[in-house]
């Protein structure tokens, strides 16, 4: 049934913008230039669109979308808040100017520039990190640029085999297990800091926010603790949420666990 991540994609394109959480989070660039912004309403089917390709940089996102989520945090981590402006669109209860005017696809997270649109999560990453200013997010060392490659290679089927028990509704599978397994393995590849590369990189961002959901998914759900025994992969969680950036664009635990259930259908 996992054949693509389009089916995971695919449910988030009904799941709403909460309305308390723009007065919840506010997103924010690294701790060195740390600036604080507020939250667009989201854009709904009467919302008209902003004025397109007049050489404004736009990121379009779903505030509750783990794929747009990973483009914000690498937005905010590169400090292009005031370049790349937040357009949040309610994807239940989308624009139709979103999909014949922005992205034909009509998914998000998408980006406005260049008068271009540029889609796809792990491939928005890379291109926000090359084409703009701020702190790279990918090392020059080959050895870890190559071991980050091979992490974002493998974040789709990473998401795939931990969704898949939730949504075909059994306990647990050995796919989900020994994916957590290999992730615990990564994160002890280098030792200079807790994340995949030691310090902060693409890498990460491509799986915290999988990760920010299975957790309470699989806590809540299979009363299955993910960092259990996983040493590694707590001090990531730890090292995440200490960083600005990332913390204001996440959501409330049981936000996410609540439209899980009612969109994705996991039980």
């Amino acid at each position: 049934m996992f054949r693509s991540l389009r089916v995971i994609t695919s449910a988030y394109r009904h799941i709403p913008l909460l309305a308390n959480h723009a007065a919840m989070a506010t997103a924010a660039a690294p701790a060195t230039s740390f600036t604080e912004e507020v939250l667009p309403p989201a854009l709904g089917a009467v919302s008209e669109p902003p004025p397109l390709f007049d050489g404004t940089t736009r990121l379009y996102i779903c505030y509750i979308c783990p794929f747009a989520q990973r483009a914000w945090v690498t937005r905010n981590c590169k400090g292009l808040q005031d370049e790349i402006k937040l357009v949040a669109i309610n994807l239940e209860d989308k624009p139709a100017w979103y999909k014949d005017k922005v992205y034909p696809q009509g998914t998000v997270p998408s980006l406005e520039h260049d008068g271009k649109v540029v889609g796809e999560s792990l491939d928005l990453i890379k291109y926000i990190d090359r084409n703009f200013q701020g702190p790279a997010l990918l090392p020059q060392d080959p050895a870890k640029r190559q071991f980050a490659d091979e992490l974002i290679a493998y974040a789709d089927a990473f998401t795939k085999a931990l969704y898949a028990p939730l949504i075909s509704r059994v306990d647990m599978s050995d796919e989900a297990v020994a994916s957590l397994d290999k992730i615990e393995a990564a994160l002890s590849k280098f030792s200079d800091g807790p994340f995949f590369l030691g310090q902060l990189s693409l890498a990460d961002i491509a799986y915290v926010t999988i990760l920010e959901r299975i957790q309470i998914y699989y806590s809540h759900l299979r009363s299955y603790e993910i960092a259990q025994g996983r040493p590694n992969v707590a001090k990531f969680i730890e090292g995440m949420n200490k960083i600005e950036a990332y913390k204001h664009t996440k959501n409330q635990p049981l936000i996410l666990l609540d439209a899980a259930k009612r969109h994705l259908k996991i039980a």
